[in-house]
């Protein structure tokens, strides 16, 4: 394991942004089947904000927990949850949302 300093933990924490961090539930687990479309479009809202760079990590979650994701928004929470009023899914009342306010490093990313 890499030996990490404290001077380098100052340097490090002194970069980290706020961001916020949505928790999107599922309203029945599973969605039923009539409501794909509607989460389809839900979907590709998610890749168009991820292009304008709103939207930085999305996680899908399918494992029946009722949470169905996780996303990271490169906003503050006002902003977010603006964002997340206009899904369709949730306008639809398929999903519903936390958003968390927090810190993280500029230029993280999931592994490739």
């Amino acid at each position: 394991m890499a030996v990490i300093t404290d001077e380098f933990m100052r340097e490090m924490l002194a970069k980290t942004r706020n961001y916020s961090v949505v928790i999107l539930k599922n309203v029945s687990t599973p969605p039923g089947p009539e409501n794909m479309k509607v989460i389809w479009e839900h979907a590709r809202r998610n890749f168009a904000l991820r292009a304008e760079g709103e939207l930085s990590i999305v996680c899908p979650i399918a494992d029946g927990s009722g949470v169905s994701g996780i996303g990271i928004f490169n906003a503050d929470v006002e902003t977010t949850k603006r964002i997340m009023d206009e899904d369709p899914a949730v306008k639809a009342g398929i999903f519903l949302y936390e958003v968390h306010p927090c810190r993280s490093f500029p230029g993280d990313s999931l592994p490739g």
